[in-house]
């Protein structure tokens, strides 16, 4: 099932007041998460002050949407903190001279649509698969009153562990959810010619970033940092009954 919101333009987020401070916010997160912890890339910093993170997160969170914490958006679902969204957008980025201008990304775990905004800011083409019907539905809802539109962005309800092997290659794969391994067909699905994916791998209570790079046949991993993600479910993910509980 695809789901392709047909609103387009940026909304207003509110009063000036209102964007003021929010873009006051965006600088403090940018200075404080980012900057601070090595992250310099200027055109990630300037998505990171561009998009509007607030728009992402429910009214109940709002005030919370730029500190440096995950949070809540239903469905036992999170949108993962600043810096940790940063890192695993810039350990994605192509390698080509025009880096995400024009590639073509593959977001596994939509959420609240986030990240995909992001990189459709940064210029890339994005397809983003959600599990969870309702999650995809409020995801490109904002995506569209924020003013990325299907153009940019398709969101599709699926299992994302089979990635969308009708839109690739992709030169960039993230994934926002937690696998005990890297799901085969995803690093399948990678462009030959560098093309990156970034996953948590591990257990359910604690996994590594890692980066899977293929070039050609080959496919090399290297590790990051710890983090604890949702788990991802699917196929060649965890079974639901195991990331319960």
């Amino acid at each position: 099932m695809r789901w392709r919101p047909f609103r387009r333009g940026r909304a207003a987020t509110g009063s000036r007041t209102d964007d003021d401070a929010a873009t006051r916010e965006r600088r403090r997160m940018v200075a404080e998460q980012i900057e601070a912890r090595g992250l310099r890339d200027p055109e990630l910093i300037r998505a990171l002050l561009t998009v509007p993170r607030h728009a992402f997160v429910g009214a109940a969170e709002n005030a919370h949407a730029y500190e440096d914490r995950a949070l809540g958006i239903g469905s036992g679902q999170t949108i993962s903190q600043p810096y940790v969204v940063a890192a695993m957008t810039d350990a994605a980025r192509p390698r080509s001279p025009a880096g995400w201008r024009g590639a073509r990304a593959l977001e596994i775990g939509t959420g609240s649509g986030y990240q995909a905004a992001l990189l459709a800011e940064l210029g890339a083409d994005v397809v983003s698969i959600e599990r969870h019907a309702d999650l995809a539905a409020e995801a490109a809802e904002r995506l569209a009153a924020a003013g990325y539109g299907p153009e940019r962005i398709e969101v599709r309800v699926a299992d994302g562990t089979h990635g969308a092997p009708d839109a690739g290659p992709f030169d960039a794969i993230l994934v926002t959810a937690a696998s005990p391994t890297v799901p085969e067909p995803l690093i399948s699905q990678l462009s030959p010619d560098g093309g990156r994916l970034v996953i948590p791998v591990g257990e359910r209570e604690s996994q590594a970033l890692t980066v899977v790079e293929r070039r050609g046949d080959e496919v090399t991993r290297r590790r990051m940092e710890q983090v604890v993600f949702v788990p991802l479910i699917g196929e060649h993910g965890f079974a639901a009954e195991d990331a319960e509980g």
